[in-house]
């Protein structure tokens, strides 16, 4: 009697243990689910004789930053959206843009004031390598230095810049073909023409000291074909150069 006793006694004891062990996991579980937001499933709960779930399920929910690779890293890898190889090829573009900027080449005789700069192809580089945002940051800090000298001019060509590298970026990034490339630099191009003509039409007024009235005498015979050909010869060196850089950039 005295051993039947003491077996009962010491399996209620372990019985008694299992229980504590099952609601301690319970309540971590409970725990856990409340802060993730993950509901706890029914039947996910430890219950007894199943202890091999807590090994594979902190594993599995381990986040993506203690396994190397942490989405929004700044590492050596270019495995995150900002990683130091993406912020050194911004800052890459950027400064070509800047440089290129300087460059002017007259383009129409007659009108040696209408210059012609390669800047945009920089910037529509910069958005079809990597989407709209870096083509927002390539063409607004590639022209920051004009900004201490000429700030109407600045105003200018930033939204040139923008009008004609985020819309063909984001068509691009869409339609990724080259049939897609082809539509992209076309609507970018008339973007930036009609946000040409808008700014001419509301800021040179402002700084050039002439009437509105003469600059809408000069949309069609100057403006216009100035911008046509300006944004051809971005469009076209754009889609001749574009799939070597990217191979470049990409390898």
């Amino acid at each position: 009697m005295e051993e039947t006793e003491l077996t009962m006694s010491l399996s209620k004891h372990a019985d008694s243990a299992i229980t504590d062990d099952v609601t301690t996991a319970n309540s971590a579980a409970i725990d856990e689910a409340e802060q993730t937001g993950n509901p706890v499933r029914s039947g996910t709960a430890a219950r007894p004789g199943n202890h091999s779930t807590s090994a594979s399920n902190i594993s599995a929910k381990t986040p993506n930053s203690l396994n190397g690779r942490d989405p929004h890293g700044t590492g050596i890898s270019d495995t995150g959206r900002w990683s130091t190889k993406r912020i050194a090829i911004y800052a890459l573009f950027v400064a070509l843009s800047m440089v290129s900027s300087f460059i002017s080449v007259p383009l129409m005789p007659g009108v040696p004031w209408l210059k012609y700069d390669p800047s945009g192809i920089v910037c529509l580089l910069a958005g079809f390598a990597y989407g709209p945002s870096a083509a927002v940051i390539v063409s607004v800090l590639g022209f920051l230095p004009h900004l201490l000298t000429n700030q109407w001019g600045f105003l200018v060509a930033v939204l040139v810049a923008l009008a004609l590298s985020v819309p063909a970026s984001l068509v691009y990034r869409r339609i990724h073909t080259r049939k897609g490339a082809v539509i992209s630099l076309v609507l970018g191009g008339l973007c930036a023409l009609a946000m040409a003509i808008v700014t001419n039409l509301l800021i040179t007024p402002i700084y050039a000291h002439m009437s509105v009235g003469q600059v809408v005498a000069m949309i069609l015979p100057i403006l216009l074909p100035f911008n046509l050909i300006k944004f051809t010869i971005h469009g076209v060196v754009t889609f001749l150069i574009y799939k070597p850089v990217s191979k470049l950039l990409h390898d």
